[in-house]
Protein backbone atom coordinates (compact mmCIF):
# COMPACT_ATOMS: atom_id res chain seq x y z
CA UNK A 1 0.00 0.00 0.00
CA UNK A 2 2.81 2.41 0.80
CA UNK A 3 4.27 1.90 -2.66
CA UNK A 4 0.96 2.85 -4.30
CA UNK A 5 0.69 6.01 -2.19
CA UNK A 6 4.24 6.94 -3.14
CA UNK A 7 3.54 6.29 -6.83
CA UNK A 8 0.34 8.39 -6.67
CA UNK A 9 2.18 11.25 -4.98
CA UNK A 10 4.96 11.08 -7.58
CA UNK A 11 2.39 11.12 -10.39
CA UNK A 12 0.68 14.21 -8.97
CA UNK A 13 3.90 16.24 -8.68
CA UNK A 14 4.23 18.85 -11.42
CA UNK A 15 7.43 20.64 -10.40
CA UNK A 16 9.62 18.48 -12.64
CA UNK A 17 7.43 19.09 -15.67
CA UNK A 18 7.69 22.86 -15.22
CA UNK A 19 11.46 22.57 -14.98
CA UNK A 20 11.61 20.60 -18.21
CA UNK A 21 9.45 23.22 -19.92
CA UNK A 22 11.79 26.00 -18.82
CA UNK A 23 14.85 24.06 -19.95
CA UNK A 24 13.31 23.54 -23.39
CA UNK A 25 12.32 27.20 -23.69
CA UNK A 26 15.76 28.36 -22.58
CA UNK A 27 17.43 26.06 -25.10
CA UNK A 28 15.18 27.46 -27.83
CA UNK A 29 16.08 31.05 -26.93
CA UNK A 30 19.79 30.22 -26.90
CA UNK A 31 19.43 28.47 -30.26
CA UNK A 32 17.71 31.49 -31.78
CA UNK A 33 20.45 33.73 -30.40
CA UNK A 34 23.15 31.58 -31.98
CA UNK A 35 21.28 31.58 -35.28
CA UNK A 36 20.99 35.37 -35.19
CA UNK A 37 24.69 35.77 -34.43
CA UNK A 38 25.56 33.45 -37.29
CA UNK A 39 23.43 35.48 -39.68
CA UNK A 40 24.99 38.78 -38.58
CA UNK A 41 28.56 37.45 -38.53
CA UNK A 42 29.05 37.33 -42.30
CA UNK A 43 27.82 40.88 -42.81
CA UNK A 44 29.98 42.13 -39.97
CA UNK A 45 33.06 40.42 -41.40
CA UNK A 46 32.44 41.99 -44.83
CA UNK A 47 31.93 45.44 -43.35
CA UNK A 48 35.04 45.24 -41.19
CA UNK A 49 37.03 44.16 -44.25
CA UNK A 50 35.82 47.16 -46.21
CA UNK A 51 36.62 49.50 -43.31
CA UNK A 52 40.09 47.98 -43.03
CA UNK A 53 40.67 48.46 -46.75
CA UNK A 54 39.57 52.09 -46.59
CA UNK A 55 41.66 52.90 -43.53
CA UNK A 56 44.70 51.22 -45.07
CA UNK A 57 44.42 53.38 -48.19
CA UNK A 58 44.06 56.68 -46.36
CA UNK A 59 47.27 58.59 -45.75
CA UNK A 60 47.69 60.62 -42.61
CA UNK A 61 49.68 63.83 -43.04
Amino acid sequence: MKLFKLAKKFNNEEDGAVTVDWVVLTAAVVGLGVAALTAVKSGTNQLSGRINGYLSSVSVP
